[in-house]
């Protein structure tokens, strides 16, 4: 398709679309979760940006809730895998992440008690390792204070944060370093 059959195309939809308000919702909201799954506050807000009606963006969400394509509880469990293993964050950065996408407190909790704290030590050491590599010109107390200070922006309690590190980071003489 050109450039100008293209525009076409996307002007005859849109004029489709804007005569059938509750018809464009749902356009906006099946375009958005194809692009990967969200919330429903999430979907809320862009349909309240893209100027959609309070009571047709209810209609639509509640909808879309009722036929299974959105559903809190299972993105707060994809959202918490996901993150966990590709960005490394702690529960205390999913949690604020979770929030910060609107999803309700019940469904985050159920999400995050998946997580042991094994489970966040173990993501908290790989996170670790892989980030050790690129400081091997650095002394060793430069290295400790950098990867508590990413485990602490990651979402680790301090405590864990220092027990890793320490454990992982050896002194000049090859000795686990402390940091009393």
């Amino acid at each position: 398709m050109d450039t100008s059959a293209a525009r076409q195309a996307r002007a005859a939809r849109s004029a489709g679309a804007a005569g059938d308000a509750v018809a464009a919702a749902r356009e906006i909201c099946l375009r958005q979760l194809a692009a990967r799954s969200r919330s429903r506050a999430e979907l809320a807000t862009v349909l309240r940006r893209r100027g959609v009606a309070d009571d047709v963006a209810e209609q639509v969400l509640d909808r879309l809730v009722e036929v299974g394509l959105i559903d809190d509880e299972a993105f707060a469990t994809a959202f918490v895998s996901s993150a966990r293993a590709g960005r490394g964050l702690g529960r205390r950065a999913l949690a604020t992440e979770l929030r910060r996408r609107g999803v309700a407190p019940e469904a985050s909790e159920t999400a995050l008690a998946a997580v042991g704290a094994e489970d966040e030590e173990e993501t908290a050491r790989a996170l670790v390792t892989r980030r050790l590599r690129a400081m091997d010109g650095l002394p060793a107390p430069v290295r400790i204070r950098r990867l508590v200070a990413l485990l602490t922006r990651k979402g680790y309690d301090l405590d864990l944060a220092r027990r890793v590190v320490t454990a992982a980071v050896p002194d000049e003489d090859g000795d686990a370093h402390s940091l009393d």
